[in-house]
């Protein structure tokens, strides 16, 4: 046991390398934002094994670094990477109103005219939308706009 310790203390530098790497590796494969801040800390410590400092102290040194950066940087780290996603053309439209182009029964499709665009337009009741009135989208299918009378 004596002899793991002292082959461990003579090669401190490869120990917080392959540290860096294990906790590399696992965060690749979770991507859970949490051992990244081991490999960052081991990776500062791979220089620190460099100096006279006994191994308890950079172990200590390992840890408070690690869970300063976890408990600092992890939540704005993770709030930068999960930003909202940005509505698309069709996600923009709804709930809107808009303006009857074709007759639109509910046998028979239409269109619709918002924000300059021309969809085609179909009605989940039985109503009539006549060419020039208003009507709500509720509904986008495929390229088909579900719209109600205002």
């Amino acid at each position: 046991m004596d002899s793991i310790i002292s082959v461990l203390a003579d090669n401190l530098p490869w120990v917080w390398v392959a540290v860096t790497i294990i906790c590399v590796v696992i965060e690749s494969l979770t991507l859970s934002l949490t051992t990244i801040w081991f490999g960052i800390s081991g990776f500062l410590m791979v220089f620190l094994a460099f100096t006279p400092l006994p191994f308890p102290a950079q172990l200590f040194i390992f840890v408070a670094v690690a869970l300063l950066l976890l408990i600092f940087t992890r939540p704005i780290v993770k709030q930068k990477l999960s930003q909202k996603k940005i509505a698309t053309n069709y996600e923009r439209i709804i709930g809107q109103i808009a303006v009857v182009t074709k007759k639109i029964t509910a046998l028979d499709k239409g269109a619709v005219k918002i924000n300059g665009m021309e969809w085609t337009a179909a009605v989940r009741e039985d109503i009539v939308l006549e060419e020039g009135s208003k009507c709500i989208i509720e509904e986008i299918a495929g390229v088909t706009a579900y719209v109600k009378h205002v």
